[in-house]
């Protein structure tokens, strides 16, 4: 069987370009968050293969549970779209397809930094401003707190690992030691 994500990567880019020429991507990331949510609750993923339950009823369903009144047409057809093909259990994974997407298309990086010690605001806003430039897109960075590295701190984006911990630091000079 197909992996999900290479499942859900063609519907996420259909409803990345849909919102693109829409100029309507904060509306449609919410909504497949919501629907990627609904379908992750146990009542909703009973629902998605019970034979008492239509595809269009099960996408009426979600529509409302996830857009309401805001949603528009191509919302209702996309989860028509989603539900004909019965594909609707694949919604958090072209949620987070579609999210990437959109961080792409406006220049945003999500940033993890992992330190021994909470860090001050104004660390935070010195490190933001220098992985800006670095990137050379906004950063939206998010923090943890992990005593085990002892000092400094790893920082995550995407595939990039920068390791300035002491715990790195003291394992590669015991390497270097005993090489």
């Amino acid at each position: 069987m197909a992996d999900r994500l290479t499942i859900a990567r063609p519907y996420a880019k259909a409803a990345f370009a849909t919102a693109s020429r829409g100029a309507t991507l904060p509306a449609w990331s919410s909504l497949l968050s919501a629907a990627a949510l609904a379908v992750s609750d146990e009542r909703i993923k009973s629902l998605i293969g019970s034979p008492r339950i239509t595809g269009e009823q099960l996408a009426g369903l979600l529509c409302d549970v996830a857009g309401g009144a805001s949603l528009d047409d191509n919302g209702r057809r996309f989860m028509s779209l989603l539900a004909e093909n019965k594909r609707l259990a694949y919604l958090p994974e072209i949620a987070r397809v579609f999210d990437a997407l959109k961080d792409e298309a406006e220049g945003v990086v999500d940033v993890t930094v992992t330190s021994a010690a909470t860090m001050a605001e104004a660390e935070q806003a010195k490190l933001v401003a220098a992985l800006e430039q670095r990137f050379g897109r906004r950063v939206r960075l998010q923090t943890a707190v992990d005593a085990s590295l002892l000092g400094g701190a790893v920082v995550r984006a995407g595939d990039l690992v920068i390791d300035g911990s002491l715990q790195s630091r003291l394992a590669r000079l015991a390497y270097e030691l005993t090489a």
